[in-house]
């Protein structure tokens, strides 16, 4: 086939944890991450040429070689002449739906979907690991937004294990559009203030790594326990944040205050997202936080949990 649409879900984090550094520069980390049914739609289309080009109706985001989508493209390019000589470049279109500068890494499964959809208009037959390895080379969130569901993340993130699905539970996404939060900001400024606490050793660092692993979240995922996973909700970079950015902190406690299941800022901010046992539930607090916010630039968003990465449409 010469053309693919796919879905990119975007991805929140139960649970985002700073270990230490690692001697590439990132930080050691161990998330929950979870996928979300708020996504973009990507289309892919071989274009006669041998460019890559990008469109998309959201004029923020960016059309060159500075888009993930671009490189995900490029580096397929670069890791597969041969079929790219054949098949030539590829035409990227992207419907965007994922709020931008977000902390929902909708860059990375954007790039993620071009990964997976030029692996089947190549008819290259790479299986998941594999292109998970390939989006490592891209970013932290790719290989995670290849496989999506429920995992755990380690490393730099790269490092994916699948945990029991979830998605019975309804995730309202709230967001002030005039509001971004810079993510090598949020984990430098955290490196500052916190690396007094940082693990060295490796045997430390698999230790904590598997208290996570063991930990009461993670049951609670396994029982698929909703009010026990909403009060575990955990992010070592609300330290950074928060303080800096009091409106981001004022939104967790608004939708605190509405008896949500829990709520959470999801990665780097600034997006905030709660828990709710119920589409309705979600949408009825989603109204009157915004009401008691009376903010024009407070967008909200209600999307279930699901059990995918990136699928063909």
């Amino acid at each position: 086939m010469q053309s693919y649409s796919l879905f990119a879900p975007a991805k929140i984090n139960l649970h985002l944890e700073i270990i230490g550094d690692r001697a590439d520069g990132y930080h050691q980390l161990v998330m929950i991450m979870q996928s979300v049914n708020l996504g973009d739609i990507i289309h892919l289309r071989a274009n006669g040429t041998d460019e890559i080009r990008l469109f998309c109706q959201n004029p923020e985001v960016p059309l060159d070689n500075s888009n993930l989508a671009y490189k995900a493209a490029y580096l397929m390019q670069q890791q597969f002449p041969k079929p790219a000589q054949n098949f030539g470049g590829v035409d990227i279109t992207i419907e965007k739906n994922i709020p931008i500068a977000a902390g929902l890494a909708g860059g990375s499964t954007n790039a993620a979907a071009v990964l997976v959809g030029i692996n089947l208009m190549w008819s290259l037959g790479l299986t998941q690991p594999e292109l998970r390895d390939l989006g490592a080379l891209l970013g932290s969130d790719v290989p995670f937004c290849i496989s999506g569901g429920t995992s755990i993340a380690t490393g730099r993130g790269e490092e994916i294990e699948p945990l029991p699905d979830l998605s019975d539970i309804w995730v309202i996404l709230a967001k002030y559009s005039n509001l971004s939060v810079s993510t090598p900001w949020a984990y430098n400024s955290y490196r500052e203030q916190y690396n007094h606490l940082y693990i060295s050793d490796s045997h430390g660092i698999n230790q904590r790594t598997h208290q996570v692993h063991s930990g009461n979240l993670v049951k609670a995922i396994s029982q698929r326990d909703s009010r026990q996973i909403g009060s575990l909700l955990y992010n070592d970079l609300e330290k950074i944040v928060l303080p800096q950015f009091p409106t981001v902190k004022a939104l967790i406690d608004a939708f605190k205050a509405k008896n949500v299941l829990g709520s959470l800022m999801s990665g780097s901010g600034p997006t905030v997202f709660a828990l709710c046992d119920s589409q309705n539930q979600a949408e009825l607090i989603a109204l009157e936080v915004k009401q008691t916010i009376n903010d024009p630039n407070l967008k909200c968003w209600v999307a279930q949990m699901c059990t995918h990465g990136i699928i063909a449409l």
